[in-house]
């Protein structure tokens, strides 16, 4: 009777652990699914599967969601691909877009165009009707225009944004103090956007940021996201370097090291060992920094000279005005007007403000970012 009552015992004991066991393996796999699934993705500005503030996640999936077919498009390929007529093209990652040959294909290709925040090389490529004026004032901006998706949207907070105007007396439509331009040529619709950052995951919930994104984004039933993260139009082909080079030029070089390994042991001889001595050269940053924009030119890549300019300047300068690398251009420009006894609206500018539009523009600007790092090192 005891043995029969003990088993019983150790049975029920093992039947109630056996599903306790059960419940724990399954509540670990489902928060391991949540947290894999729900997890941050992280990506390049404007990218549609990034998940950090600067990518547009949430308002690709927000499209999808309204029916809008959202194709993805990571390079040109993929763009020439799904292009057709009807279908809209949000060029909004322009940095990467430097070879003439890439803008002149998406140029070619069917359907409307939505260029946000574009280089000089894209507007020029893709919206030749309209030129840079500037850039419209830093905060929330009404629409103040007749432009069904802007009137929709109400206020919107563009950030730091350029701003358009009409190339000649061709008529446009401008809205938000012409941060936002639209007008037709040749039976296509071109929108252009002089800031990206309302369509962004951490820009969306701002005043009519969203309704602006979904209206703009949404006013075709297909619409091909294409924001390459990578330079778009160079490859190698698979041709090696070396097979560029004669045979001939092979041997010479060969030749001439022989002949300078020989001077070499000759000189060495005759006036003894090296002697180490430090030179004190300073090298000003600014001509450094003159030196690198002069690389740039060749390819009229003042933009991305311009951002590296600045970009660089605000990580030197944040540990020193006491702020983290999230800061908001505001309080950033803030911190360095006290510092620097300066007018805000200028430091703005300098900061975060619009591409040069010359070489002698982005000179300039690298001479005055200089100014400013260094009244912020001394004050």
């Amino acid at each position: 009777m005891t043995d029969t009552t003990v088993g019983a015992t150790v049975k029920q004991r093992w039947s109630g652990a056996r599903w306790v066991l059960l419940s724990l393996v399954v509540i670990v796999g489902v928060a391991t699914l949540t947290t894999y699934l729900t997890s941050p993705r992280p990506g390049g500005p404007m990218d549609p599967q990034s998940t950090s503030s600067d990518g547009t996640h949430a308002v690709v999936t927000l499209l999808r969601e309204g029916g809008v077919d959202v194709v993805e498009a990571p390079d040109i390929a993929t763009v020439e691909s799904a292009a057709r007529p009807g279908t809209l093209i949000a060029v909004l990652q322009t940095f990467s877009l430097l070879d003439d040959d890439v803008l002149q294909r998406l140029g070619d290709l069917p359907g409307d165009r939505l260029l946000v925040s574009p280089s000089s090389g894209t507007r020029e490529a893709l919206a030749p009707r309209v030129d840079i004026a500037g850039s419209v004032p830093f905060g929330g901006s009404d629409p103040d225009c007749d432009l069904r998706e802007a009137t929709r949207a109400g206020q919107v907070q563009f950030g730091m944004s350029d701003k358009f105007e009409s190339a000649g007396d061709f008529p446009i439509t401008s809205c938000y103090g012409g941060a936002l331009v639209r007008y037709s040529d040749d039976g296509r619709t071109v929108t252009v956007v002089g800031s990206g950052d309302f369509m962004t995951n951490g820009g969306l919930l701002s005043d009519g940021n969203a309704a602006l994104a979904m209206n703009l984004a949404g006013t075709n039933p297909r619409v091909i996201w294409y924001a390459p993260q990578q330079l778009e139009g160079y490859s190698d082909a698979g041709v090696d370097i070396t097979d560029l080079i004669p045979p001939a030029v092979k041997w010479i070089v060969f030749q001439l090291c022989v002949a300078i390994a020989l001077v070499a042991l000759w000189k060495g001889r005759r006036l003894g060992p090296l002697v180490a001595e430090r030179m004190p050269v300073v090298v000003r940053a600014s001509e450094t920094v003159e030196g690198r924009g002069r690389l740039y030119r060749s390819r009229r890549a003042r933009d991305r000279a311009a951002d590296a300019l600045r970009t660089a300047t605000l990580q030197r300068m944040l540990p020193r005005l006491g702020l983290s690398k999230g800061a908001d251009p505001p309080a950033i420009v803030a911190a360095v007007a006290q510092r620097c006894g300066r007018q805000p609206q200028t430091l703005a500018h300098t900061l975060f403000g619009p591409p040069p539009r010359s070489d002698d523009d982005l000179v300039n600007l690298a001479r005055e970012l200089d100014n400013i790092e260094r009244q912020v090192a001394q004050s």
